[in-house]
């Protein structure tokens, strides 16, 4: 996606809810430029990893995802996929050895890049609640955390993601859930950094701990945030999907409120306030970006389509990897018929085609280069990206040229 990088308007920092820059005596940090990948990708899409075009402007790589066995301990998400252990009839694109030799070639090719596993998300969530719920579950799952991913694959991986999907509730119905999930999980976490240390004691470095957590204002009361902040290398908030679920079109990712939005509070700059407000030190917020757009169809055209109901799906043009950030363009969508605008209280781009009753919510260069801004302004810790291995590396420089240079 090579969309022209407009100059950014002083209006969204204006428009910023006052808050504090970092909490007293925390000090500033270099900051996180981290990019999920997900396993699957090297088949889905053809990813990659090796080759990520958008490694040498991230800090850090997260790698999707680790999943959580029947017997609640850690484990490779895809034998196959993952490490290349596959049988006989397995076809699996990349390189020999799977992604986490990927990986390894990757770091190789970029020094200073930090790896990390992320264990869980979405459809991996199940079983945390029962995996964080004893003492002696919480010890047996940080000590097959470590073994599987940091001992297993020596020089692979600098630490290690829990994406809970979500404490207490939230995820998919079937997922185990307990009130007790707001305290276990600060205790999962708690249990995860002391065995961390232990091993980098034994190795001689030190071992980085993160968190993807919610960006709705429920989950982020059943979560103990101020003592998961003492444990947390950074949150990785997933400041995205603010709309999708519901009957009307909105926003995916706004940095702030729209004008007439009937739901103020689904917006980046209201999730880290809560975040700030309930204890989180500014310098351990890395704020989410995604690089998919959401499309709906059968959309009116009062509005331009904006916080309307819609009526079905987007035809299959306008859904999957045809909306990742490095294949829709302000040009593309012009050519098929959309208008391109940006609201500008919540300063997001969308497109809207009156013909067809199409309505796409996406970031594009100058969206992400204003969420960088703000993050930088904020003096908070970074940005986090879902996924990279969507992007031709276009999208990822103009973060890393906002926030570093």
């Amino acid at each position: 996606m090579k969309p022209l990088l407009l100059a950014t308007s002083a209006l969204a920092l204006a428009a910023c809810t006052p808050l504090p820059r970092s909490v007293p005596n925390e000090p500033q940090k270099a900051p996180v430029i981290a990019g999920y990948v997900a396993g699957w990708g090297v088949r889905t899409k053809g990813t990659r990893i090796e080759d990520l075009p958008a490694a040498k402007y991230l800090t850090h790589v997260i790698y999707a995802f680790g999943r959580v066995a029947e017997d609640g301990r850690a484990a490779l998400g895809s034998t196959c996929l993952d490490a290349g252990l596959c049988d006989d009839s397995a076809s699996v694109a990349g390189r020999a050895g799977g992604n986490f030799a990927s990986l390894a070639e990757l770091k190789r090719r970029n020094p200073r890049l930090r790896v990390m596993v992320s264990i869980g998300g979405w459809t991996g969530s199940g079983r945390f609640s029962d995996v964080a719920l004893t003492d002696a579950s919480r010890r047996t799952f940080a000590s097959s955390a470590i073994d599987e991913f940091i001992r297993r694959f020596p020089g692979v991986f600098d630490g290690i993601d829990i994406d809970w999907e979500y404490p207490v509730g939230g995820g998919l119905p079937q997922n185990a859930k307990r009130p007790e999930d707001r305290r276990n999980f600060t205790l999962l976490m708690n249990e995860l950094r002391r065995q961390l240390d232990e091993q980098g004691a034994r190795d001689g470095r030190r071992y980085e701990l993160a968190a993807a957590t919610t960006a709705g204002e429920r989950g982020i009361g059943n979560l103990e945030v101020d003592s998961l902040a003492k444990v947390v290398d950074f949150l990785n908030v997933m400041t995205y999907d603010y709309y999708g679920g519901g009957t009307i079109t909105g926003f995916n990712a706004p940095l702030h409120s729209a004008a007439n939005d009937p739901s103020p509070k689904r917006n980046v700059d209201s999730t880290v306030a809560m975040y700030l407000r309930a204890g989180l030190p500014a310098n351990k917020l890395v704020v989410g970006v995604p690089y998919y757009a959401r499309a709906y169809g059968n959309v009116p055209a009062a509005n331009d389509g904006l916080f309307q109901t819609f009526g079905g799906a987007a035809p299959r043009e306008w859904t999957g990897t045809n909306t990742d950030v490095s294949h829709l363009t302000r040009a593309r969508l012009e050519a098929a018929g959309f208008s391109v605008r940006t609201e500008p209280s919540a300063q997001a781009p969308f497109a809207f085609n009156p013909t067809t009753g199409v309505w796409i919510t996406f970031d594009d260069a100058e969206s992400l280069a204003r969420k960088a801004d703000y993050v930088r302004a904020r003096g908070l810790r970074g940005i986090m990206i879902w996924e990279s291995g969507s992007d031709d590396g276009t999208m990822t420089r103009v973060i890393e040229e906002r926030l570093t240079r």
